[in-house]
């Protein structure tokens, strides 16, 4: 996961103008100016200098377009073969620019950081190796430029640092969260998986990240399930789905995750089912609250089956020996997937290996070949609107069908609790009696109505409902 770059050109040249121009910082007099470097539980003070832009290079390793770098696989097969040429660093700045879910739009805080910069100017310095490559304040550096600025304010860190020192700074900044742009969720996920590399412990990366053990866990289960994705997602063309596809959809895969451990201890093909469905809806780009809808309920009524197009439905296999798989060395067998598992994986990988047709830019396909595949999606996403739509009237006719008797069971929960507050109440002499058979009288006529509404239609009525009836009629004036 860590990766060693190699120096840029002139860095022996440029590391020399930098100590110069640390020793004259140190020797001015005045007020010197430093900032604070945290890495690895350790910290240092380190002298901020004036560097000229034109000698800086963009970090390649950076952690913030970790994903966004997969938007064009030949500009980054560029940047991991030479990432100093004109071109790499320009695909790097492409992508400080851009928006982290579609790098094809321009970010809207970029365009807000840069207007900062241009009226209050650069308020906090960035930081940069010996040898000109930008540790932190990558971004910045961009707008500057592109501000017609000479000169940037950077913290120089020690000649010693190692790229794992590098790596480490900068994920320690990010982590303060007093940064304008925060690291995209993927971003996140690529930070955790390089520390976890690296030999830390779950308990260390999740104190380093701000969250639970538990959270951390959930993170790497979506970066795994995100690349196995990927890797299904390859066809013969050579294209691919990128990492930054994938952008957006955090709160969508942490729902999944909940979703599938919830299930995988109690039914594992219902689980694997409902993770492919929901996968395949969120590729879609189906909503939160669209994608809630494939649950149990929609897998045990059939929704999807019911409309998906005849392209998407797999033939019937062959049940003979169906669902074992042999252990090699063993002589045995154990159970496979179902054929209703393997039924919702083929389906989910034809739509992964459409969308990478869709949405690879630059791999030289043929608009026919695009639009067909387009054309996949296209009935695929009617397919599955209309199982969420039905799977929605289902869940707001069972929502109505349980409101009554929710109410009902709140209310006495309310009354239990209401016979102990009367008997502190008596025990302190502290009751108001006429209030409180005001408030009996007040439930006497709400229950009357509920008879009225509980007994119309109901020729054989239940233990319950021929309960209440008794008891309003044997009290009735009339």
């Amino acid at each position: 996961m860590l990766r060693e770059f190699p120096p840029p050109p002139r860095a022996a040249e440029f590391s020399e103008k930098i100590k110069k121009k640390v020793q004259e910082a140190k020797t001015a007099g005045g007020t010197r100016e430093t900032v604070r470097v945290d890495w690895n539980e350790q910290q240092a003070h380190v002298e901020v200098i004036d560097l000229p832009l034109s000698g800086l290079y963009l970090n390649p390793g950076t952690h913030r377009i970790r994903a966004q770098r997969s938007h064009d696989a030949e500009s980054d097969a560029a940047l991991d073969e030479d990432p100093w040429t004109s071109a790499s660093q320009k695909y790097l700045s492409f992508l400080l620019c851009a928006s982290p879910t579609d790098p094809d739009v321009r970010d809207p805080d970029f365009d807000k950081l840069k207007e900062s910069l241009k009226q209050f100017g650069q308020n906090d310095p960035g930081l940069v190796t010996h040898q000109g490559v930008l540790v932190n304040g990558n971004t910045r550096a961009v707008a500057l430029r592109l501000l017609g600025a000479q000169t940037m304010r950077v913290g120089v860190l020690p000649e010693s640092f190692t790229w794992a020192d590098i790596n480490a700074v900068e994920l320690s900044l990010q982590l303060r969260m007093d940064h304008r742009r925060d690291y995209t969720y993927v971003n996140r996920l690529l930070a955790m998986e390089e520390q976890a590399s690296l030999g830390r412990t779950p308990e260390q990366i999740a104190r380093d990240f701000r969250i639970q053990v538990k959270t951390y866990h959930q993170e790497r289960w979506i970066l795994s399930t995100i690349k196995e994705l990927i890797d299904r997602s390859k066809s013969g063309g050579g294209v691919a789905l990128r990492l930054v596809d994938w952008e957006g959809a955090q709160e969508r895969l942490k729902e999944l995750h909940r979703l599938y451990v919830k299930l995988e201890s109690v039914d594992r093909d219902q689980a694997e089912i409902l993770k492919e469905w929901r996968l395949a809806a969120i590729l879609l780009d189906f909503s939160k609250t669209d994608v809630r809808h494939i649950d149990e309920d929609f897998l045990k009524e059939n929704h999807l089956s019911q409309v998906l197009p005849a392209p998407f439905k797999a033939e019937a296999p062959d049940t003979a020996g169906e669902n074992a798989v042999s252990i090699p060395g063993l002589g045995m067998s154990v159970p496979g997937a179902s054929s209703a598992v393997s039924d919702a994986r083929a389906l989910n990988d034809q739509l992964l290996r459409a969308a990478a047709t869709v949405r690879t830019t630059g791999a030289g396909l043929a608009d026919s070949d695009r639009a067909k595949e387009q054309g996949v999606l296209d009935d695929a996403k009617k397919a599955f609107d209309e199982a969420i739509e039905v799977a929605g009237r289902s869940a707001r006719l069972r929502k109505r069908k349980q409101l009554a008797p929710a109410r009902l069971a709140e209310a006495s929960a309310s009354i239990d609790q209401c016979v102990m507050d009367l008997v502190q109440a008596r025990t302190s002499h502290s009751l108001d009696e006429e209030v409180f058979d005001e408030a009996v009288l007040k439930l006497r006529g709400s229950l009357r109505k509920l008879a009225q509404q509980a007994g119309r239609g109901l020729p054989s009525p239940g233990d319950g409902v021929a309960w209440l009836l008794r008891a309003v009629s044997s009290e009735d004036p009339r």
